[in-house]
């Protein structure tokens, strides 16, 4: 497989402590088109705060983030946003749909936000939604979902544009365990099935076991699992 993404000596500091407190120390990492990888550590050891500078959500303090050879925070900032809708999709533990918007029209928003018409954003949003089981949900609001709906919701956004990277923080932590394994079956099935790269941050090892490659977040920087 070739390289999708490379991240070079990336370091990150809080400044708000005394003194500083360092959450990456130089790292380095490389994943592969279609390779699904999860990082595992526990909580507050940057696994999210890896996850957010990866996807471009936050920047580093010293480092670099290329995607398909596209140095990211090299970007001006309405090309970073144009890019990131193109090319990668986020799910969180926290699907963060907007309220009064039926999932239909949650899950379409990044493609109204591409450019795409209405019309045909409907219509592959329809498509999407009712391959993850949502086909007569389309119209309810995030209220009238259950959490594995909803959740279904966020990853139906999240692979509207068929993104070439999905970054999932903790997908499934606010699901029951039932629940949870039905969520991640259908992020992997979808992984597989379009070639879209899967970075996971988590602490279930049992969820992280299904991936092709685990990784630890310890001291500030990742270790082979």
């Amino acid at each position: 497989m070739s390289s999708l993404l490379k991240a070079k000596n990336l370091h990150k500091s809080y400044t708000t402590f005394s003194p500083p407190l360092e959450v990456l120390c130089g790292i380095d990492l490389e994943v592969k088109v279609g390779e699904s990888l999860a990082i595992l550590g526990a909580s507050g050891a940057g696994k999210s705060t890896l996850l957010h500078i990866l996807g471009t959500l936050d920047k580093p303090d010293a480092g670099e983030v290329t995607l398909e050879g596209n140095n990211l925070f090299q970007l001006k900032s309405d090309q970073l946003c144009q890019f990131r809708n193109q090319t990668m999709g986020f799910v969180f533990q926290f699907h963060h749909l907007f309220p009064i918007l039926t999932a239909q029209e949650n899950a379409m928003l990044p493609k109204l936000i591409s450019g795409e018409s209405k019309e045909k954003s409907l219509k592959e949003s329809s498509s999407l939604l009712s391959e993850l089981g949502l086909g007569g949900r389309l119209h309810h609001r995030p209220d009238q979902l259950s959490g594995g709906e909803q959740q279904r919701v966020a990853i139906a956004r999240a692979l509207m544009m068929k993104p070439k990277i999905l970054f999932a923080d903790e997908p499934t932590g606010n699901l029951d365990s039932e629940t949870s394994e039905a969520v991640m079956q259908v992020m992997l099935d979808l992984h597989r099935r379009y070639q879209t790269a899967l970075i996971l941050v988590t602490h279930n090892e049992r969820l992280a076991d299904r991936l092709s490659r685990k990784l630890w977040m310890k001291d500030g920087r990742l270790v082979a699992a």
